[in-house]
């Protein structure tokens, strides 16, 4: 028991300073704790059940201690059993706490079901033509983002503002370009 306990404080002593920068950061290191807990827990429950059979029924590789000196180890098995599941549950109460306190969405939390695919950005928007086009071909709206279709929204006004430039440009040489020919000739003539 005093071995693990210089272990945890070894262990205490070499934590990354990445664990120790946020709230959220020591509370996923103390989840990480609390699942080598979980690990220990298992191991003092096989200990402490092999240590309350019958010592004619040990094998000779396990290694149990015989008389008194069995029962002082359940006893101290299991002190520290109670001892690790205290902490355990303080650690996943505590856990418990900071997400309730942070209102983290239970979505978040929950791992996604499996062969999931997240939809593209934002939310869908609904097409207003029911997903039909002019040429009476379909278009997949609804695999589109609300993120996604403001910005195809924008790339065609764009697209529409450029050229209507392009058309005023051209009319004002085409306007110029009278003037201009016309002007050539009576030089070229004199």
């Amino acid at each position: 028991m005093s071995t693990t306990k210089v272990d945890d404080e070894a262990d205490a002593l070499e934590v990354d300073p990445i664990w120790t920068s946020s709230r959220t950061a020591r509370q996923i290191f103390a989840l990480g704790q609390v699942e080598k807990d979980i690990t220990r827990l298992l191991a003092l429950a096989a200990s402490s059940v092999s240590l309350l059979t019958l010592p004619q029924t040990d094998a000779p590789e396990d290694n149990l201690p015989q008389g008194d000196e069995r029962s002082e180890q359940f006893v101290l098995e299991v002190s520290e059993y109670f001892e690790r599941l205290d902490a355990v549950q303080i650690a996943i109460r505590s856990s418990l706490a900071h997400i309730r306190h942070s209102r983290i969405a239970p979505s978040a939390i929950n791992a996604p079901p499996p062969n999931f695919v997240p939809p593209s950005l934002g939310v869908g928007l609904p097409s207003a033509d029911g997903g039909q086009s002019g040429a009476g071909t379909s278009v997949p709206r609804k695999t589109r983002g609300l993120q996604e279709g403001r910005v195809e929204r924008d790339a065609w006004k764009g697209i529409l503002d450029a050229l209507r430039r392009l058309k005023a440009e051209q009319q004002l040489q085409k306007e110029q370009a009278p003037v201009t020919s016309g002007t050539d000739m009576d030089t070229e003539m004199q």
